[in-house]
């Protein structure tokens, strides 16, 4: 055989168990899948049996069947308050604090990772991913009431170091104005740490080679990380960077409820915000169904556009 030819020599095995004997056959891998299998079946595929109220008047004494069906009326009603202020109130709410979340939060893991990789010292190092990790597993409630502790006008010990250098308390989360910065930095304080862990499993896969080879040649550590890390890790961001832009209009609802009240309603009145007040304050279940159905369509079509552009534009991607 040409030694030429060898190298593109690529030997195709097939199977010739069929499916079900495959599975018997190595059935205890299979029993790991099964649990994730059933949450995503009971919690996120049987959930969608209720989506049909987005096109019924539902009642709850009627039942979903039994409600009468009312077509697409209720997202005509939707789309006929694109003229009221209150819909583009929330939609430049919603976007605005997706897209400043986005541009602020998704460069710091990375930014981090490529830090902590460069570093030395290995117990500074792991002391230094527990510390930034740790605040992942603090629950939106907790991390919020930590804000209203910390920000308080009155024992909140920002406010103490502002009174101390002569200024007067700020009402932080009562002021629509910080909002939007008081949910972004609590937010990359608190997920940071989760992301570092994946860029910094993606830089452990480095070949060494390439920094030797680096090195040899006289490049810098930030040559290095330029020429070398990041185009390593590039496919890693890609497929992130396409699942964070997918979900754009599906920023938390949890932590904006919570922070949310009378006085910074103007900025916290987002699109999640607004389903739970329509669908349960106010107990329009068809309409606000509507209105989740429209935003998760929304994120269908932004994750596959995002997903084409990146195929052809990095030739990496989702699928």
């Amino acid at each position: 055989m040409n030694p030429k030819d060898s190298t593109s020599y690529k030997p195709t095995f097939k199977s010739t168990h069929p499916l079900w004997t495959r599975v018997k056959r190595d059935y205890e891998l299979y029993l790991f899948l099964l649990p994730i299998i059933l949450i995503y079946l009971v919690f996120k595929y049987y959930p969608m049996y209720g989506v049909q109220i987005a096109f019924k008047d539902f009642s709850p004494s009627q039942g979903i069947w039994g409600s009468e069906w009312v077509g697409l009326k209720h997202f005509i009603d939707f789309f006929d308050s694109f003229d009221s202020y209150n819909f583009w109130s929330i939609m430049t709410n919603t976007l605005t604090l997706s897209f400043l979340s986005l541009l602020f939060g998704f460069p710091v893991p990375i930014i981090i990772a490529i830090m902590l990789n460069q570093m030395l010292g290995k117990r500074y190092k792991k002391f230094i991913q527990t510390v930034i990790y740790a605040p992942h597993f603090i629950s939106t409630v907790v991390l919020v009431g930590m804000l209203h502790v910390f920000l308080s006008p009155n024992s909140g010990i920002v406010n103490h170091l502002i009174t101390w250098f002569g200024g007067d308390p700020v009402l932080f989360m009562a002021d629509e104005g910080w909002f939007r910065p008081l949910y972004i930095l609590s937010g990359i304080w608190q997920e940071t740490g989760f992301s570092t862990i994946i860029y910094l499993a993606a830089l452990a896969g480095v070949n060494p080679e390439l920094h030797e080879a680096a090195i040899m040649d006289g490049a810098s550590k930030w040559k290095r990380v330029w020429y070398v890390d990041i185009p390593s890790i590039l496919p890693t961001i890609v497929i992130l960077l396409i699942l964070a832009l997918g979900n754009i209009m599906s920023i938390g609802f949890e932590k904006a409820f919570l922070m949310q009240n009378d006085l910074n309603y103007a900025t916290s009145n987002i699109l999640p915000t607004y389903v739970y007040e329509m669908g349960i304050q106010k107990a329009q279940y068809s309409f606000s169904t509507a209105v989740g159905l429209f935003n998760s369509v929304i994120n269908i079509i932004l994750i596959v556009t995002v997903n084409r552009i990146a195929k052809r534009l990095t030739e990496t991607s989702l699928w």
